[in-house]
């Protein structure tokens, strides 16, 4: 059989743009001389649609919109994902669907049977769960037809499976000559491998060819990369997508031969898909420019790299906020960033407004020693700056904090924490690191003195990240143990890390739940996120014992 895979990139809501675009690939399918076009899951409605699932209005604009698509189709079949209405009288009023498309009108239509209901995913909030999934007959063949998670539950590659059912392995004891899979999943650091050996093992677990679709781009926190991919009967990759962008791949499913498979380093991998996450949620959020903080330091020069890769140089204004403990260094290191990568530079000193913050706060201070809060006023002063040229020149303020700073509370709210989206926020400090060296490899971007000195936030005298946090390394393992592996603090100390300061990064971890509340939503990259696959409490007590 051969099949176009139209990867495309949609917005959630935008139901004519994502129609004209399922309708375009489908044009192009019918050129190509394909049998089948297929679109990713709920490519009519954008992935997720969340709680617009609940308005009326929205439901049926897409069912309409469906059978418009329907009416332009002619012998070549069209596989789109829809929201259904479930008919059976019970359960939930929606479903996630998939519908064949073909000579004018809808053939059939199958519902997702596997809802998943962890980390980012709350399918189960909105939608009814098929209960049985039969082959659908297509140009005289009998094909099986899945969405993303019905394939997540192979019984020989997890030890512990989420499900009872096996859609995929039904479909083909049902008959199924041919298994589709339309998908929506997310992407993170791991997924392409892990991704690739479930496929795999699908396919050649039950000796049918696999076809699956992926939708690809950047939908408020979580970025989905493509890399769609056909399987042969054998598990033999023959054809796949780009990843982290657009693609329409023709492939003969019965006939072609195995190809490579995509070999990137994991700091292009980040990098890609953070440029494609700021991309499309300032397009689609209707910005067209960005403005951030430029200190100097490591973060905010990477967070301006992949700024400038995203929207275009022109695009991106870099502003340095001095006050009298900002080394001559970093805003040395400032300026050449924004030179080497060609954009618009300032320089605005906050020193005058902290003076006169300090001399109004300083007969309610008397008596009182500076400390953090002096800090405080720093951050929360260039926040105000940075805010007022978002506000007055409608460029979106992106927030430069990494994973690591995000974990322990090493941030100031209404301050270093302002922006309308944090870019960075799930890269841990360390891999801030790799990514930069990794860029630097053909050229100098980022300059070199911006990697090699010591992380501070220079808000008092010859201050490091290091005089309130443990070293980088120690901090960014015990966050991969404790916040994405979900260890206990026992078992991380056994496994070699110094028990106070154990105990202390989780303290400062579980404490900071109210600053991550109000933080500004963050590119998912990890397997654990802070964001919207965190449902931490604020107000609690628990503690583990030691």
């Amino acid at each position: 059989m051969k099949v176009a895979l139209a990867q495309l990139n949609t917005t959630v809501g935008d139901l004519a743009g994502n129609a004209a675009a399922i309708r375009a690939a489908y044009e192009r399918g019918r050129a190509a001389g394909v049998e089948i076009v297929v679109a990713p899951e709920l490519s009519i409605t954008g992935y997720p649609p969340r709680d617009l699932l609940l308005r009326q209005g929205f439901v049926e604009s897409n069912l309409r919109v469906l059978e418009q698509l329907a009416q332009v189709t002619g012998t070549v079949g069209l596989l789109v994902g829809y929201v259904g209405r479930n008919t059976s009288g019970h359960g939930r009023e929606l479903t996630n669907s998939v519908a064949l498309l073909q000579n004018g009108r809808i053939v059939a239509s199958r519902s997702k049977t596997l809802l998943p209901t962890y980390d980012v995913f709350d399918e189960d909030r909105y939608f009814e769960p098929a209960d049985t999934n039969t082959p659908v007959v297509f140009n005289g063949q009998p094909v099986g037809l899945t969405i993303c998670e019905d394939l997540w539950n192979d019984e020989f590659l997890w030890r512990t499976r989420r499900y009872r059912k096996n859609p995929a392995q039904d479909l083909c004891e049902a008959g199924a000559q041919i298994i589709f899979n339309i998908s929506a999943s997310p992407w993170h650091l791991g997924k392409n491998r892990m991704r690739h050996a479930l496929l795999s093992s699908v396919a050649s677990r039950l000796g049918r060819p696999l076809v699956y679709c992926n939708l690809v781009g950047g939908n408020d926190e979580l970025i989905f990369d493509g890399s769609s991919v056909v399987f042969d009967r054998n598990g033999a990759q023959i054809a796949r997508g780009a990843s982290f962008g657009e693609d329409f791949i023709v492939v003969d499913a019965d006939h072609d031969s195995p190809i490579p498979t995509e070999a990137l380093s994991d700091e292009e991998k980040l990098y890609k898909a953070l440029v494609l996450g700021l991309h499309d949620y300032v397009a689609k959020c209707g910005f067209s420019r960005v403005v951030l903080g430029l200190s100097g330091g490591i973060d905010s020069a990477l967070t301006a790299c992949i700024a400038a890769e995203a929207l275009g140089p022109e695009n991106v204004w870099g502003v340095s906020l001095p006050s009298k403990y900002s080394s001559q260094g970093s805003l040395d290191d400032a300026r050449q960033l924004a030179m080497n990568l060609g954009i618009r530079y300032d320089v605005i000193p906050i020193q005058a407004a902290f003076d006169a913050a300090q001399r109004q706060l300083a007969p309610i201070f008397e008596g009182r020693k500076p400390d953090v809060t002096e800090e405080n006023i720093q951050a929360r002063l260039r926040g105000v700056y940075l805010m007022a040229l978002s506000n007055k020149f409608g460029a979106l303020l992106l927030n430069t904090g990494n994973k690591s700073e995000t974990a322990v509370g090493y941030c100031t709210l209404y301050g270093d924490m302002c922006g309308g989206l944090a870019v960075i926020s799930d890269v841990p400090k360390t891999m801030i690191y790799r990514i930069a060296r990794w860029l630097n490899r053909e050229r100098e971007l980022i300059p070199a003195s911006t990697i090699l000195k010591p992380p501070s936030a220079e808000l008092r005298p010859n201050q490091t990240d290091q005089d309130t946090l443990p070293p980088y390394e120690v901090l960014d393992a015990i966050l991969e143990a404790y916040v994405v592996e979900g260890r206990t603090g026992a078992d991380i100390v056994a496994s070699g890390f110094d028990e106070a300061t154990v105990k202390r990064v989780i303290r400062m971890i579980d404490a900071c739940e109210y600053k991550r509340r109000q933080a500004a939503p963050g590119l998912k990259v990890t397997s654990r996120a802070f964001g919207m696959g965190w449902r931490m409490p604020i107000a609690q007590r628990f503690r583990e014992g030691w």
